[in-house]
């Protein structure tokens, strides 16, 4: 794609990758491809700010050749370490090896122990600035949002925040900006980004938004490193951050559900009911061929969580089980949950569940539903009252 000015004097000179599907190995489903961002500051001091995945870096060297010649480059800044924004650093050092290369102390440690160069690293910390010329970069450090390293970078002049993966999506448009692509869409996307990476430190997200109010920084533009730039809504996705931080939710349930010979489904579905006739916007997943990303963006401005499986070797089905791990890991907040499902010759499917529940730290509000082998039309109704009821806690 080609480069774009985004400010005076700053940049666009990153990456589209039309075609990646899995992100962090296989646990993110980038369905919509992704974007790593790079910027280039044209000032006394010419700076490159975050760089791209080593795949991409031959084309953002292009990229930049087309504005100044990389030898040129006086200053690095490396908001976070992951390979997917440090993954050319070794190629772009190639051509100024001796350049300052900024980042927190946390982010030259892991430099340390990604390249193992003898690179002229420079450590800085939240309220440090350093001048280009006309403009000047505050830094402020941003440690697990979401790795250790991370960092925002901000420029006065510009207002503009650059905060790599924070308020950022995976998602490949050849159009930079939020006023010319779907609204709607990059949303979504960045709900799903939010849900995905970020939920584990939604109190992290909140403290330090809170704190660049209290620096008073003044910004009408945030260019993250992943997807579409805030150019005319970034008050738009500041207020959504500050809603998933904090773990509002709406009047919604998700259930999420694996089922043997569909005894388990019968269930999950009458209780849906049961939760509709409260006036509660219920979502159903089958565990199996849902994208668990999916299910986990659902979730997060969910009020209630409901996971339901057949008994199957004494426990739940795997795909309950894989589900529940990764809800485990993103530790979803103040969320209501309760277990169901059927059994056979022997339980183990719900008592598991709502172990794995209470790991995520979910509050079970009832006690689990079983039932043997089929339900009857008795047990399904019994089930619809199960989801009523708990419809009346959301």
């Amino acid at each position: 794609m080609a480069v774009s000015e985004i400010k005076k004097g700053v940049y666009w000179v990153g990456a589209v990758d039309w075609n990646i599907r899995k992100f962090h190995g296989p646990s993110y489903h980038t369905h919509k491809g992704t974007s790593y961002n790079a910027y280039l500051i044209i000032d006394e001091k010419i700076t490159l700010v975050d760089i791209v995945d080593v795949d991409f870096v031959d084309q953002m060297i292009e990229n930049i050749k087309t504005i100044v010649d990389p030898s040129k480059i006086d200053y690095v800044v490396i908001n976070h370490v992951e390979p997917d924004h440090s993954g050319g650093f070794p190629k772009v050092m190639e051509y100024i090896p001796d350049a300052k290369v900024f980042c927190s102390k946390n982010g030259k440690d892991a430099m340390i122990h990604h390249y193992y160069g003898d690179y002229n690293y420079e450590t800085v910390k939240t309220g440090d600035k350093i001048s280009l010329g006309e403009k000047n970069i505050t830094f402020i450090e941003a440690p697990m949002l979401h790795w250790p390293d991370s960092m925002f970078s901000y420029i006065e002049e510009e207002k503009l925040l650059m905060p790599n993966d924070a308020f950022g999506q995976h998602l490949a448009s050849s159009r930079l900006f939020d006023d010319e692509n779907d609204l709607h869409e990059v949303m979504d996307e960045a709900k799903k980004y939010f849900a995905n990476i970020l939920m584990p430190f939604s109190p992290i997200v909140v403290k330090k938004i809170q704190e660049i109010v209290g620096m008073g920084l003044e910004i009408d533009m945030i260019a993250p490193s992943h997807g579409i730039i805030w150019r005319s809504h970034p008050e738009k996705i500041i207020e959504k951050y500050i809603s998933w931080g904090k773990g509002e939710s709406i009047k919604k349930a998700v259930i999420v559900y694996e089922t043997m010979w569909n005894s388990t489904e019968k269930m999950a579905k009458a209780i849906l009911e049961g939760l509709v006739s409260e006036g509660v916007d219920a979502r159903i997943y089958k565990a199996s061929i849902t994208d668990t990303n999916h299910i986990l963006t659902e979730i997060l401005d969910a009020k209630a969580v409901l996971v339901a499986s057949s008994t199957f070797n004494n426990t739940m089905i795997p795909d309950v089980a894989y589900f529940l791990e990764e809800m485990m890991g993103l530790k979803p907040k103040d969320k209501i949950g309760a277990a169901f499902g059927s059994y056979g010759w022997g339980k183990g499917a719900v008592k598991n569940i709502e172990k794995k529940m209470r790991e995520a730290r979910i509050n079970l509000v009832k006690e689990g539903l079983e039932f043997r082998y089929v339900p009857t039309e008795e047990d399904l109704k019994n089930c619809f009252e199960y989801g009523k009821e708990i419809g009346k806690m959301i």
